[in-house]
């Protein structure tokens, strides 16, 4: 059921995306079962044959321009996507990291070379991606990666250990966040990018035992002595990949965002159905106007996420959406998803607390939203600057 009434948006209004949502709908349906999440879930990935599957769905390089081997879309059609898979409870998948987060670094800062090279092999799940940037002393402080390339005469050799790396036991394209030059701060970050099947001294670490996401492959990875090429360097020079990496956070963070409200709104209704079938004291739950009242804040706040999401999305298509607006939404939405949780969790009572209920795993998914991407304490600084 539908627990947030929104009009479509006149961005979203054209046939072309509600046939593009029943395939995505379809395809999910076929090949990301209940069953199957269980088994990934206990496995700690998604098997890598989805990947292909979703490849030659048309699912991967979603906003990645056809002639790099895309389907040639846009945010819209990652923004269908990231709904249709958080009504399945499918968020440990981590396709829209691919698409819509690692794909676009290559498609902008990438050489022609690279992009012939690697953007067709990503969209059809070939090449599954990772980004490389948080290290074990090293989380929202980006400047602080002690990850080095070294280079010597045309490779770079990388050194260096990085955690909580998503689709870290899947990915074989990976963005590493390097120094360059140790000595220059910010300006010494560059992006390199790891093959991993062409990289001796590249090994994986473990596949890391989470609260939650547990489909989720969030790894360590190692980098001993890993020579690359020096063409593999993301944009024409070294010492850009704080810039690159400033550039393309804000939409990590709307991605963040709307995964939460997708999240949020599964949450609200699922718990809508249980308490209009359960029992206690002779009526349905629902029929407490105590309920009734904590549904009804639940149900205005979702609807305020969307349309500022909506508002967001529409900034991000016309390339007006800046940072600050991008932290306001995956910082408030992303709290606001722990709420709404929270509160449905309660609603369940005892059943809403076995692991075998949705809202149960919601309640640890949703956890994370608020620390990935920059936890929301940096985003609130960033949105302080603006003051």
């Amino acid at each position: 059921m539908t627990a947030v009434n929104v009009p479509v948006p006149p961005w979203l209004a054209d046939e072309e995306f509600a046939i593009f949502r029943q395939s995505v709908a379809r395809f999910l349906d076929q090949e990301a079962s209940p069953q199957r999440l269980e088994q990934w879930r206990r496995d700690g990935v998604v098997e890598r044959g989805l990947w292909r599957k979703a490849g030659a769905a048309g699912l991967l390089g979603l906003s990645t321009a056809a002639d790099h081997g895309g389907i040639g879309g846009d945010f819209r059609h990652e923004f269908v996507l990231m709904e249709e898979i958080g009504k399945r409870g499918l968020e440990g998948w981590g396709v829209s990291l691919h698409n819509a987060i690692i794909l676009p670094y290559i498609e902008t800062f990438g050489s022609e070379a690279q992009k012939q090279d690697w953007l067709p092999r990503l969209a059809s799940g070939e090449l599954v991606s990772a980004i490389a940037m948080t290290e074990p002393g090293a989380g929202s402080d980006l400047q602080g990666v002690r990850t080095t390339a070294r280079r010597v005469g045309n490779q770079y050799v990388i050194n260096g250990g990085k955690t909580f790396i998503s689709n870290g036991q899947t990915a074989n394209l990976i963005v590493v966040v390097t120094k360059t030059d140790p000595t220059q701060g910010a300006k010494g970050i560059s992006l390199i990018v790891v093959e991993t099947e062409r990289a001796e001294g590249f090994r994986r670490g473990r596949n890391l035992d989470k609260v939650g996401l547990e489909a989720a492959d969030t790894s360590e990875l190692f980098f001993d002595d890993v020579a690359v090429p020096t063409a593999n360097l993301l944009g024409p020079e070294e010492g850009r990949g704080f810039y690159q990496l400033m550039e393309k956070l804000p939409q990590e963070r709307l991605v963040i965002a709307v995964q939460s409200l997708a999240m949020l709104e599964r949450a609200l209704a699922v718990t809508l159905d249980y308490v209009k079938q359960r029992k206690a004291f002779g009526r349905t739950i629902v029929e407490n106007q105590a309920v009734q009242f904590q549904l009804a804040e639940c149900k205005t706040e979702a609807t305020v996420a969307r349309v500022f999401i909506h508002h967001c999305v529409e900034r991000h298509l016309a390339k007006q959406l800046d940072s600050a607006t991008a932290s306001m939404a995956k910082y408030w939405v992303s709290d606001l998803l722990g709420k709404i949780v929270d509160t449905c969790l309660q609603l369940h009572g005892g059943y809403g607390y076995m692991d075998e209920y949705p809202i149960a795993r919601m309640f640890k998914d949703a956890r994370v939203a608020r620390i990935y991407g920059g936890t929301n304490e940096i985003m609130k600084l960033l949105i302080a600057r603006t003051l």
